[in-house]
């Protein structure tokens, strides 16, 4: 038996069995696939007009990144989700929260427009809002006028309880990053827009 050889033999195939450890330990780091989110809020603002007030909520679960919050009277609107996709469009979804004790009825969210008022009770009224661009953007309509936005199921949401909404608007240009998120008469949130 040939010890040198022996030796070179058993070297090698710990530098492999050392590399391939280094190489599952930082794939297993680096992969991002934890299920962990960044904690807390962006850089973003919930700004109040009209009367409304404006919260950040630190305390928001992991899983909801709030980019904006405001209140309308009984009504929480809060935006966890503003992205620029490569279609042309702009998602932008939360959720809005009855903290009254009555049925709160999303009337005034449908709009003004006689097109419109075949949503019912939904997100139809709401519009991005682009300051720096001077540009209002409503919300897309399919070729039959319905909105490409939540339509509240019984026309609005129980006392106490919460219900997830989404939006779709045509993209501001590219160089365009932040926008404000206008419904009814609640007060507008600017939101930093991100790329899907």
């Amino acid at each position: 038996m040939d010890f040198p050889r022996t030796m070179k033999g058993r070297r090698a195939l710990g530098a492999v069995a050392v590399a391939t450890g280094l190489i599952l330990t930082v794939a297993g780091c680096g992969s991002g696939s934890g299920g962990e989110k960044p904690s807390g809020t962006s850089s973003s603002k919930a700004t109040a007009k009209n009367g409304g007030s404006q919260r950040h909520d630190s305390s928001a679960p992991a899983a909801d990144q709030v980019l904006a919050q405001v209140k309308g009277g009984d009504v929480t609107l809060t935006v966890t989700s503003a992205v620029r996709d490569q279609g042309g469009f702009v998602t932008v979804s939360g959720t809005v929260t009855n903290n009254g004790g009555q049925f709160w009825i999303a009337s005034n969210w449908r709009g003004d427009e006689r097109e419109l008022s075949r949503n019912g009770a939904s997100l139809a009224g709401a519009a991005l809002v682009d300051s720096k661009g001077r540009k209002k953007y409503l919300v897309l309509r399919d070729t039959q006028g319905r909105c490409l936005c939540t339509k509240f199921d019984g026309g609005g949401v129980a006392a106490g309880k919460s219900a997830d909404w989404f939006a779709q608007f045509p993209a501001p240009p590219e160089g365009t990053e932040t926008v404000d998120f206008q419904v009814g008469a609640m007060p507008p949130a600017t939101l930093e827009l991100s790329q899907g």
